[in-house]
């Protein structure tokens, strides 16, 4: 599958951004989703996750100020952050499981990036 991610951005301390991810790809069902940032000169850190089925589970330092949400249908996956802080500044990645039709085999899949900045 691949994996489109876009809706970052320079915000302000306090604002908000929504960053989707559009998947595409045939012949196959997408499993959990999720959003990963990775800041200068840190490693790369899982912020949310979200189930087929909707469940889904945040990193401590998110909790309270970040959504994940995904549109089955439209094969799209979102994250809605609120209450920006200098410290969310990172180039974010989404990020999918899926399977082929038929098949066993997890295969992963990541997004090129999008740069979040948060500045005033």
């Amino acid at each position: 599958v691949q994996l489109q991610a876009s809706g970052g951005g320079l915000v302000q301390p306090g604002g908000s951004l929504r960053l989707a991810c559009q998947a595409s790809g045939s012949g196959l069902r997408i499993n959990g989703m999720g959003w990963a940032r990775q800041a200068p000169g840190k490693q790369r850190e899982l912020v949310a996750t979200i189930t087929s089925g909707g469940r889904t589970n945040y990193v401590n330092s998110v909790k309270g100020r970040f959504t994940i949400s995904r549109d089955n249908a439209k094969n799209t996956l979102y994250l809605q952050m609120n209450s920006l802080k200098p410290e969310d500044t990172a180039v974010y990645y989404c990020n999918a499981d899926y399977q082929y039709y038929g098949r066993s085999y997890v295969h992963q899949s990541w997004g090129q990036g999008t740069q979040v900045t948060v500045s005033s």
